[in-house]
């Protein structure tokens, strides 16, 4: 298509609506996350909210962290909307996933992106730390309408002891708001999850998984949009009930040490691996403390730790070697 003035068409249309309903969601579910989360740490400690602007009027965010709570670490649930332009250079890679990206040769083409995200890391090593994104991204057309869009996102989880009906209830609260969509999601974005979030310079993966999906638009935007409604409500529904089950259960400071070491883990990845935070770093202008809220306050490398034979740690450093199906399919 390069060097022609022939614009694609797209399978599916764009909804010119869809910016201010995706936006309009992820500012009401920041805002009832948050209020869960806090109402679990027990309402003393409150979410510090960072409001910020991108330079020339190209969008902003608000950044939300916790730290310090009695039962939060550390929480980040972040919300950005977005704008600017793909060089050509960056046209021309993300064609391979996008046919239908256009612009005349040499130009840039405008974007459109909002999302939230957001990580929780415990105080107690029993209790889960856990991640979720979703996301909504647009090219456009010289007059605003929109050229090529796509959806992405989904929910995992990283347990430091594994509880199996925490993962059970993970996975199958993320199922059924997959199947109340498409019987083919949960299967298909469940695998997704298990390939990306895999630290392969270990060997092993980052937690038990979820649900990613990355390019979604087989579907009309509004349908994938309720799919994404579903998801939020999936999430919270079952990490607020695991993390209720967990933050009070004792622990030893041996168990505890646990927990610091296996965060470096975590740490590994999302420096080492994570597409979002290498994206954001190399962005001119960035909010690296928005990028990074994702890392946890305390973390350990302890030289070459192996868990005790027969160990409740060993267990969980075995179930991430091999992904495992949770629910039944």
């Amino acid at each position: 298509m390069s060097g022609t003035n022939e614009q694609p068409t797209t399978a599916i249309a764009g909804d010119p609506t869809m910016r201010s309903k995706m936006e309009a969601l992820i500012r009401k579910k920041q805002k009832e996350i948050i209020a869960a989360l806090e109402k679990v740490d027990g309402g003393e400690k409150k979410f510090f909210l960072d409001e910020w602007d991108r330079p020339e009027k190209r969008g902003g965010g608000i950044t939300g962290v916790l730290e310090g709570g009695k039962v939060i670490e550390k929480a980040g649930v972040n919300i950005s909307i977005v704008q600017g332009a793909i060089p050509p250079s960056g046209i021309k890679k993300m064609k391979a996933d996008h046919a239908s990206l256009y612009a005349p040769e040499g130009e840039s083409l405008p974007f459109w992106v909002c999302g939230l995200s957001l990580i929780v890391h415990p105080q107690n090593p029993m209790a889960p730390t856990t991640h979720l994104n979703y996301r909504y991204f647009e090219t456009q057309n010289p007059d605003g309408s929109p050229q090529a869009w796509w959806f992405g996102g989904g929910a995992d989880l990283t347990p430091y002891y594994l509880f199996e009906e925490d993962a059970v209830l993970f996975h199958q609260e993320h199922k059924d708001a997959c199947d109340k969509h498409d019987a083919e999601y949960y299967p298909k974005f469940k695998k997704w999850c298990d390939k990306y979030f895999y630290n392969a310079h270990r060997h092993e993966g980052r937690g038990i998984g979820g649900i990613f999906f990355d390019d979604l638009a087989n579907k009309e935007p509004e349908k994938i949009y309720e799919f994404v409604q579903s998801g939020f409500d999936a999430f919270l529904n079952s990490y607020t009930t695991i993390l209720n089950r967990r933050k009070d259960l004792p622990y030893s400071d041996e168990q505890k040490n646990w927990q610091l070491i296996r965060r470096g883990r975590y740490v590994e990845f999302n420096l080492v691996h994570d597409r979002g935070t290498a994206f954001g770093l190399q962005t001119p202008n960035a909010r690296i403390e928005s990028i990074l809220v994702s890392l946890p306050l305390h973390v350990s490398w302890v030289y070459n730790h192996q868990p005790v034979a027969g160990s409740e740690e060993e267990k969980l450093v075995q179930a991430l070697k091999t992904p495992r199906e949770w629910v039944g399919q």
